[in-house]
């Protein structure tokens, strides 16, 4: 990653970029019905997909149906420009995509909401490298007690 004088990389500041757009569509979206704010969620969750390269789209594609089918009550949107799934306004669940920063695996994660707690230590975000019927009953769970 080439950084830039003020440290930040080329793929950190559009990351940074889609965040500000992200919380302008969320805003705007607050006033419109929940009918209307899933819509273009979703619209705009499947042009964030629709951007990745093959490997990263097709996760995020079995992923937006593991999420869609393990927790309806989401409402699909983006984060930071990655495909994410909200409760109450906020995200709970995002795929960010191994292509995002160049890295090695694209991880599922899960935001403060999530009811992951377990102790004083638990994961909040797993390394995908594929969604095998193991690793998609795996995260059907963890969606499940996410939002549960």
């Amino acid at each position: 990653m080439a950084e830039n004088d003020a440290g930040f990389s080329a793929e950190e500041r559009d990351a940074m970029k889609a965040a500000a757009a992200d919380k302008r569509k969320a805003r705007s979206r607050a006033k419109k019905s929940p009918q209307q704010a899933r819509a273009e969620g979703e619209a705009d969750l499947k042009a964030a997909i629709e951007k990745l390269g093959d490997d990263d789209r097709a996760i995020a594609e079995g992923l937006h149906v593991l999420v869609s089918e393990a927790a309806p009550d989401l409402v699909p949107r983006t984060y930071y420009g990655m495909p994410a799934w909200a409760k109450d306004g906020k995200v709970l669940c995002f795929f960010q995509p191994a292509g995002k920063f160049k890295t090695r695996y694209g991880t599922f994660g899960f935001e403060q909401p999530a009811n992951l707690d377990d102790g004083t230590l638990w994961p909040t975000a797993y390394a995908v490298l594929e969604l095998d019927a193991a690793n998609r009953e795996f995260l059907t769970e963890r969606v499940r007690a996410a939002v549960a």
